[in-house]
């Protein structure tokens, strides 16, 4: 008996073991980000809604394959997005996670995966870190980064004459990460920086911060955070006279679903960057229709678009290599792979993870110019994908060591 079982062992071998099987065609992607909370609006619920579009866009459901897509609200905290990460590693088989708002929780999401050969796909988190200092061989940074925005938002406004600033930084790693970008665009191009305050996330009182930025007497008031904090700040700074009082302010990172909250009484005139307006061309109209038709009729932010993106391009990946398992190879299969897709266009991902694509500069429109709902940028320039994102030697991520 023992020498039968021996002899079927090695015939399975000589015949096609599991190596030699045919490939595992699942895949299972988790959509990890802020359900509920300041950032839902610009990921949550609506970046579900892009990676399950994504998923039925690739086409592999009628080439055999089985995608799922499952989802979960970090809460904006680091522990809670690393245990759930860990669960759904070790329990529940996903095989990437995207979305992930939040920069914290994205630096500690991303060295979880690469710890456990995973991948991210990383479109709401900001920081330039995570192709910097902290990149990985198992994250793609795909939507916009801190660098970016500084490059492109800060500079355009020096460089008409907005030379003194002052930051309302929201107090952890994307803010800071974006007061610091910034900091050094405005400083190289001759600007100087009067003062700074950080708040806390989910702030609902600027009142205290906002006077202070108005003494400084600075040109322009520069807010380094997002989603709600970003639409209460520019609230409460129209309730404060700050504008009328001859001070101008920016946004460093806007998404147009803050515009539909501040309204465009109050948002006119401000300068934005964006990869994605769902306005933009045909191939970002007819996905956006799509998206709102299941989103009751709110249109896609970037993020979301980069979720879409992203897990559409990773799945291209994964079908070239016959399996998604292996994330340090499908994000390798992602790099050699030139990007291609009716929302962002033609591009690349580097060797440190960075997606590569135009950036654009937009003004938002006054209510007398929008025609529509959601009617809402006018586009000022673009700005190369060469130049939009910092230059590769620069960034100090330790993979262009080896």
């Amino acid at each position: 008996m023992k020498q039968q079982f021996v002899a079927a062992i090695v015939a399975a071998l000589i015949l096609g073991g599991p190596a030699d099987a045919a490939p595992d065609k699942q895949i299972r992607i988790g959509v990890l980000n802020d359900q509920s909370g300041p950032y839902a609006a610009m990921g949550g619920p609506g970046s579900v809604i892009a990676a399950q579009m994504a998923v039925e866009d690739s086409g592999l459901a009628a080439k055999g394959w089985k995608i799922d897509v499952v989802s979960a609200d970090h809460q904006n905290k680091p522990d809670v997005a690393s245990n759930t990460a860990r669960k759904w590693f070790d329990v529940d088989h996903v095989d990437v996670i995207t979305d992930v708002t939040n920069s914290a929780v994205a630096l500690a999401v991303s060295q979880l995966a690469r710890d456990q050969n995973k991948a991210v796909l990383a479109s709401g988190p900001a920081t330039s870190d995570l192709t910097g200092k902290a990149c990985s061989p198992n994250t793609v940074h795909w939507t916009h980064d801190t660098w970016s925005f500084a490059n492109g938002t800060g500079k355009a406004i020096v460089k008409t004459g907005g030379d003194s600033w002052y930051f309302l930084t929201a107090d952890y790693a994307f803010g800071l990460a974006l007061e610091r970008d910034t900091e050094a665009v405005v400083l190289a191009n001759g600007g100087k920086v009067l003062g700074k305050v950080r708040h806390p996330l989910n702030n609902a009182d600027f009142s205290s911060f906002l006077l202070q930025a108005q003494a400084s007497k600075a040109k322009i008031v520069a807010f380094a955070n997002s989603g709600i904090d970003t639409t209460n700040s520019i609230k409460q700074a129209a309730e404060f006279g700050i504008v009328k009082g001859g001070q101008h302010l920016a946004g460093l990172l806007v998404y147009i679903t803050d515009i539909d909250a501040i309204g465009l009484n109050i948002a006119q005139g401000l300068l934005l960057q964006s990869p994605f307006y769902w306005d933009f061309d045909d191939g970002t109209r007819v996905f956006s229709k799509r998206f709102a038709d299941k989103m009751k009729g709110v249109k896609p932010t970037m993020v979301q678009a980069g979720v879409y993106a992203s897990v559409l391009h990773y799945l291209k990946a994964a079908a070239a290599l016959g399996d998604g398992h292996d994330g340090a190879k499908v994000v390798a299969q992602m790099k050699k792979m030139p990007t291609d897709d009716p929302l962002f266009g033609k591009g690349s991902i580097r060797e440190d993870g960075r997606k590569l694509h135009p950036m654009h500069l937009f003004e938002v429109k006054s209510p007398a110019e929008s025609k529509a709902p959601w009617d809402y940028y006018k586009l000022r320039t673009t700005i190369p994908a060469d130049e939009a994102f910092r230059p590769l030697a620069d960034g100090g991520c330790p993979l262009l060591k080896s």
